[in-house]
């Protein structure tokens, strides 16, 4: 991300540090909290995690995946992402790779093993529901200022017990074959976490709403979700994501992320 000193120092400085002595549009104070949000998450080079993924139906019915996973962070583009499920049976081999953009449409691929071939994504179906959880493909990508518009809303008390001050802030994804025509995020004003996102579908109605239960601080540095939830308020249908064993600097490169390695992914 590429932008002039001036007005990235400016930027970082009234949010870091409050300062009113500038007036901000709504909009150049969305954009500034999105910016100091995706600074302090830099630099973490690549990691490594488990992650146990539950699909609940409105009756309670329980579907669990567990999935491991590898990270890669790419200076000057989107991260890399690489999923393997490992149970139950009927999803074993499956594995989703994802190369983010900044100004480009994300590259994602899927191997499944009972077709025993790589699919490829399309841009135009990212919106569809990601192996029949209330995830999308494209909430699978890594967060890129570049991809929305901003606009700050308000201070709002968040969290668990509302014990946390936090940036309200609506995000309009720029790409037009987005399922989503704006964000709603709850951006904790201590350390630019993210506690719950509401997700508005193409007809303006509210479709889901995430909520972020517990971080944890790795290497004591970075903040990384150990549980989440979305629950989808169209159908009453919820995906829970639990994360354990998260290391970071474990040595992943490129050749750890191909797109030829993917039915041997482990």
């Amino acid at each position: 991300m590429k932008h002039a000193f001036l007005h990235g120092f400016l930027s970082v400085a009234l949010v870091a540090g409050g300062a009113t002595a500038l007036a901000e549009t709504p909009e150049e104070k969305g954009l500034a909290i999105a910016k100091q949000q995706k600074a302090k998450n830099e630099g973490w080079g690549d990691s490594t995690s488990e992650m146990k993924m539950t699909l609940r139906t409105p009756s309670g019915k329980e579907n669990v995946r567990n999935i491991k996973l590898k990270s890669l962070e790419v200076g000057d583009d989107g991260d890399k992402s690489l999923m393997v499920f490992e149970e139950p049976k009927d999803v074993a081999g499956t594995a989703f790779l994802s190369f983010s953009h900044i100004a480009e449409p994300d590259d994602q691929w899927i191997y499944l093993p009972a077709l025993k071939r790589v699919k490829r994504i399309s841009s135009k179906k990212k919106s569809g529901s990601f192996m029949g959880s209330e995830f999308s493909f494209e909430d699978l990508a890594s967060f890129e200022v570049e991809k929305y518009d901003f606009k700050y809303l308000r201070d709002e008390p968040c969290g668990k017990d509302n014990k946390l001050t936090c940036f309200v802030l609506e995000s309009t994804p720029r790409d037009k074959y987005s399922g989503y025509t704006k964000l709603i995020s709850w951006v904790d004003q201590d350390e630019y976490r993210t506690q719950k996102t509401e997700f508005y579908d193409r007809k303006k109605s509210l479709l889901k709403v995430m909520t972020v239960n517990s971080y944890e601080l790795i290497d004591g540095k970075f903040w990384r979700p150990s549980e989440s939830l979305m629950e989808n308020k169209q159908t009453g249908k919820s995906t829970q994501l639990q994360w354990n064993d998260i290391l970071m600097g474990t040595g992943l490169t490129e050749g750890d992320f191909s797109k030829n390695n993917l039915k041997r992914a482990k």
